[in-house]
């Protein structure tokens, strides 16, 4: 039994941040309904290439155990089908821009009224209120907008022009947001199981955004001054960064004096250990640049993977920078399951990349694929009490959409 069994989401959420919150909740176990435009859905839906079949993979990667009922909720038999859903549902959750599901009709104190057990979880750019609480915004708008490109990129030179800001190389607040609205909703249902009463969870890219640099805000509110970028390495630790030898880069992490002086004697340069330049971790800090000279030295010399196997002998944490096809083939992450098979109807040889959770030993395995667009519809509608006579009227009138399967069955004879 996983975690949210017997729990239903309504999932109004499209793009990335809301849809990986809401597969959160259905690897947890949750019924998910998605909710999509009957024209195109998800707009995910259309972000390719790259394809695996016919599918762009951003939205396999944010989709599956979900059911895809696709509806337009700017019609009156539309919202009225919504309803139907809120009154039956644990947890509804949006990221539209702020105050869109106000104008639909479907706003908190609206939805509460229907069913005050729900938890409503409304996901922003900016906020559901303040100056900006109406702006839209996209993930590495927001990487700009909080400060964190600032942060992210290699470090100039003495006399050269700053270097380019650079993105953190995945959505980290898209996926960040989707992880705080589930933390969100599992603590409101926590609390809905004391007091019997929904609740308002509410957060945005902004918020994580900022989330995301705690102790880079706290540096600088003490110092006053502002960090530097520092490519692979950190402001408080050296060494602490990516270090190139003969064929590529290793990754050295050597937070402490004892760490330090290993990684020293491992080398072959137990002389630093005593230079007045690297005496402690400040020390090593404020000189960097000639500590990162006089280890490139030395690395230069041999292979990152021979210097990978010295160091692990020696108990330095390193590792070489390893591209995504090494990452697949990695024992450890076969071990841990984290890729795993999924029957797709679709697409022979199908895997996804599992929640970094387990329980008891166990992964929750992948119920559903990421759906086709209105594949769930005829079943979702039935369930909520309609025929299938009616259903194939939304569907001749356009007012839900359905997978050519499922529209066939709600059309034929014996069904009506």
């Amino acid at each position: 039994m996983t975690p949210l069994d017997g729990h239903r989401v309504v999932d109004i959420t499209q793009s990335a941040a809301g849809p990986y919150c809401t597969m959160i909740l259905g690897d947890l176990g949750a019924e998910v309904i998605k909710i999509e435009k009957p024209t195109g859905g998800d707009d995910a839906r259309d972000w390719k290439p790259p394809y695996w079949g016919e599918y762009g993979c951003t939205f396999l990667a944010l989709n599956r155990n979900k059911r895809s009922l696709a509806v337009d909720l700017k019609t009156p038999e539309g919202k009225r089908i919504l309803w139907q859903l809120i009154e039956t549902a644990d947890v509804l959750v949006h990221n539209l821009r702020a105050g869109a599901l106000d104008k639909l009709g479907f706003g908190y104190d609206a939805v509460r009224a229907a069913n005050p057990r729900l938890i409503y979880c409304s996901m922003t750019a900016f906020g559901g209120s303040g100056p900006l609480s109406s702006r839209p915004g996209y993930d590495p708008l927001m990487q700009a907008y909080a400060g964190l490109m600032s942060i992210t990129g290699e470090r100039s030179a003495p006399g050269e022009p700053p270097r380019p800001p650079i993105r953190v190389g995945t959505s980290i607040n898209d996926m960040g947001m989707g992880m705080w609205g589930a933390i969100g909703i599992l603590g409101a249902l926590m609390n809905r199981s004391k007091t019997g009463h929904g609740q308002l969870v509410e957060t945005s890219l902004l918020e994580t955004a900022v989330s995301w640099i705690p102790y880079q805000l706290q540096a600088y509110m003490a110092s006053g001054i502002l960090p530097d970028r520092n490519g692979s390495g950190t402001s408080m630790n050296a060494p602490y960064e990516a270090f190139p030898a003969s064929d590529g880069y290793v990754m050295i992490a050597a937070g402490n004096n004892p760490l330090w002086e290993k990684l020293c004697h491992a080398i072959g340069r137990p002389e630093l250990i005593t230079d007045r330049r690297y005496v402690d971790n400040p020390a090593r800090v404020r000189n960097r640049a000639e500590l990162a000279e006089d280890l490139t030295a030395t690395l230069r010399t041999n292979t990152a993977a021979h210097w990978v196997s010295v160091l692990s002998d020696a108990g330095v944490p390193s590792s070489p920078i390893r591209t995504l096809d090494e990452v697949l083939a990695d024992p450890q992450v076969a071990h841990l399951r984290m890729v795993r098979p999924a029957d797709h109807p679709e697409i022979e040889g199908y895997k996804d990349v599992a929640l970094p959770l387990q329980w008891d030993g166990q992964r929750v395995a992948t119920r559903r694929t990421p759906p086709a667009l209105g594949s769930d519809t005829v079943a979702v509608l039935r369930e909520i009490g309609l025929d299938d006579g009616d259903i194939a009227r939304l569907i001749r009138e356009h007012i839900v959409g359905a997978a050519p399967e499922s529209e066939a069955v709600a059309a034929s004879p014996s069904s009506t």
